[in-house]
């Protein structure tokens, strides 16, 4: 459970951040933001916020959870959760009203059309505003970063773990259920995401979804995975191999981890995303591999496993202290396989911390 004070820190900071939009209240509808802001982890909640309230309103299945995990004051409604915000607005006075523009749906949306007029009052002004909560986020706390750390570390447990039981032969399936349920075993919450596991050319898919296909020996096996502790995820990504490797393999793997290692030495405060990026991209592109590098170099994590900032070709963000990130470079050749490696980052006033502290030598099963 968050802590009440830290609540209230990160709802004063949204409404800092909010002035410049001139709003009297501000709707959140996302579950992750909702839970930063208001602490509350259910599944179906509207936080409404001003200046000096926030309110949240739930269903009557949890009228006795909402008032134990938030500092907020809990309106339970039978009915339409976003009907019984907009009353408040209205009982409120509020003229101008914010809303999450990018997690609102369309549905919602003319709700909020409908309802911004009362006979005898001047209609509600809407203000829709993007990311406001999810810029927030991209700076964590240092009780965040130790959650993240935690949930980094039973990652790295889990697949130890896991490896230990695995066997050649035994089919990817089997062993994304066997590093999932390592993970509960350990106290996750569950996967940040569906775990990946693939092996042989289809390590070249770089989101592939695990089969009932074995694991052969002399081929490439890919795992993606991640745990998520008190709500906050981790992300890692490990090629292996599975008996021998061809040269072209062998070549693949040295690539990405040196490209892996220059994007990390980029990583610290002032420094662009693109920048980072592109420190992975040049070792790559030394090697002749860089058009089989197809996505972005990295991303943001923490309640959910894609957040801000996006390490990234055009991404102009700059990194502060507090930002965790991704860097996971990877190569992808169809009909021979792929090479990803992955590793948690926190960034730290003089540099970063590498969160994960599974090896990335070639590990040979």
């Amino acid at each position: 459970m968050t802590h009440t004070s830290e609540l209230q820190l990160r709802r004063a900071s949204l409404w800092a951040a909010l002035r410049t939009e001139r709003v009297d209240a501000f709707l959140v509808l996302a579950l992750p933001n909702l839970r930063y802001l208001a602490g509350f982890t259910g599944s179906n909640a509207v936080l409404l916020v001003t200046e000096d309230r926030a309110l949240l309103f739930t269903d009557p299945r949890y009228q006795t959870q909402a008032p134990l995990e938030s500092d907020c004051e809990v309106k339970v409604a039978k009915g339409s959760l976003l009907e019984a915000a907009m009353s408040w607005v209205k009982r409120l006075h509020a003229t101008r009203l914010g809303f999450e523009r990018n997690r609102i749906s369309f549905d919602q949306h003319q709700f909020l059309l409908k309802e911004r007029t009362t006979k005898g009052r001047p209609p509600i002004r809407l203000r829709p505003i993007a990311v406001a909560v999810e810029r927030l986020r991209m700076v964590k706390s240092e009780t965040e970063i130790a959650t993240i750390r935690t949930a980094v570390g039973l990652n790295s447990e889990a697949f130890e773990q896991a490896l230990a039981q695995f066997k050649p032969g035994d089919s990817e399936v089997d062993l994304a259920a066997e590093i999932e349920y390592r993970m509960r075993r350990l106290g996750a919450d569950g996967p940040s995401f569906d775990t990946i596991v693939a092996s042989g050319p289809r390590t070249a898919l770089p989101h592939a979804h695990p089969t009932d296909a074995p694991v052969s020996r002399n081929e490439l096996l890919l795992i993606d995975m991640g745990a998520t502790v008190a709500g906050y995820a981790s992300d890692m990504t490990r090629t292996l191999a599975v008996g021998g490797l061809s040269p072209k393999a062998r070549r693949m793997y040295r690539a990405v981890w040196e490209s892996q290692l220059a994007a990390i030495e980029a990583v610290k405060p002032g420094v662009t995303c693109h920048t980072v990026d592109r420190a992975a991209r040049r070792v790559l592109a030394r090697y002749g591999f860089e058009k089989l590098f197809i996505h972005s170099t990295g991303h943001g994590l923490g309640l959910e496993i894609h957040e801000g900032p996006r390490i990234g070709r055009r991404e102009a963000t700059v990194l502060e202290a507090g930002m965790v990130i991704t860097i996971e470079p990877g190569v992808y050749l169809e009909g021979v396989g792929g090479v990803r490696i992955e590793d948690t980052v926190a960034v730290t006033a003089n540099g970063c911390e590498i969160l994960t502290r599974t090896g990335k030598e070639l590990r040979i099963l």
